[in-house]
């Protein structure tokens, strides 16, 4: 199968959006008047960012849900995204359910694509996405990691450390780990969701924001760096943060190891972010949009 048919069986969609998509050098987009473009890009590569035998249906959710929250944790509304794919082979068996994971999620967030280029080689996914934030009179909405202030408390979205303890499951690290807790913390590893919706009902609310790819701790520094402040945190049940619940975990992973996972785990796509004390409710309506 040669690359345009490739293209034009797996990945041709319509556009709406955009002015101009696949099948062309450019594509063309449309940033809403009083808005600005963000742009992130992310790669994973066989071998380093995923195993050979990873479902290719989940791949292709992961792939493009790394870069959706991005935009997310930069308050953004997902426009449109490319795809470079670097296949190995043209397996039809792998191809349809790799489309299928990605197209789900970008339909899920009217996120169109636009365009990217395949080559033989190595399986290899670079996705860059784009998206708008709101601007006026020169001052963007967009969430930034420099914006951290002293005395701002620290939030973070949905649950962290069940990606770790799934891969370290998949390496044969905890044999007791209940089946059920195995199935959860793999589908957090495999099928991110990442917090678009958050991400743009916090503009305006937080001060500043991250997504949690590289672990809390790490990527928590880059915030409080960036934005030339310090942090305490305090955690008194590492479980209570993962999806897998305390009390199971207790039972099957030392606290010290679910700490751990917690703190520096990665691989959780959560947003980190901090904002001011009055805005506590602000938060909370922030969290149920």
């Amino acid at each position: 199968m040669g690359e345009f048919d490739l293209i034009e069986r797996y990945f041709r969609q319509p556009v709406r959006r955009a002015a101009l998509g696949v099948g062309d050098d450019c594509a063309l987009l449309r940033v809403a008047p009083g808005h600005q473009l963000a742009v992130s890009s992310d790669m994973l590569v066989q071998g380093r960012h995923f195993l050979a035998d990873t479902d290719p249906s989940a791949l292709g959710h992961k792939a493009l849900a790394v870069n959706l929250s991005d935009l997310a944790a930069c308050g953004a509304q997902p426009l449109a995204f490319t795809l470079a794919l670097a296949l190995p082979s043209a397996d039809p068996l792998w191809l349809e359910p790799f489309a299928q994971g990605l197209l789900a999620l970008a339909h899920a967030h009217d996120c169109e694509l636009v365009g990217g280029d395949t080559t033989a080689g190595p399986l290899n996914i670079c996705i860059t996405v784009f998206g708008e934030v709101p601007a006026s009179d020169g001052r963007s909405q967009a969430l930034l990691r420099s914006g951290a202030r002293d005395g701002d408390d620290i939030y973070v979205s949905g649950t962290l450390g069940d990606a770790r303890l799934a891969l370290e499951a998949m390496r044969g690290q905890w044999p007791s780990l209940p089946a059920a807790l195995h199935a959860q913390a793999l589908q957090r590893l495999h099928r991110p969701t990442p917090r678009v919706a958050l991400g743009r009902a916090l503009r305006g609310v937080a001060h500043a924001a991250i997504d949690v790819s590289d672990g809390l701790l790490g990527d928590l520094g880059h915030v409080l760096q960036a934005s030339g402040v310090g942090a305490e945190l305090q955690i008194a049940a590492p479980g209570r943060l993962m999806a897998c619940g305390a009390v199971a975990l207790d039972a099957c992973v030392p606290p010290r190891h679910q700490l751990a996972c917690v703190l520096a785990g990665g691989d959780d796509y959560e947003l980190a972010f901090t904002a001011a004390p009055g805005q506590r409710e602000a938060v909370q309506a922030a969290a149920h949009a």
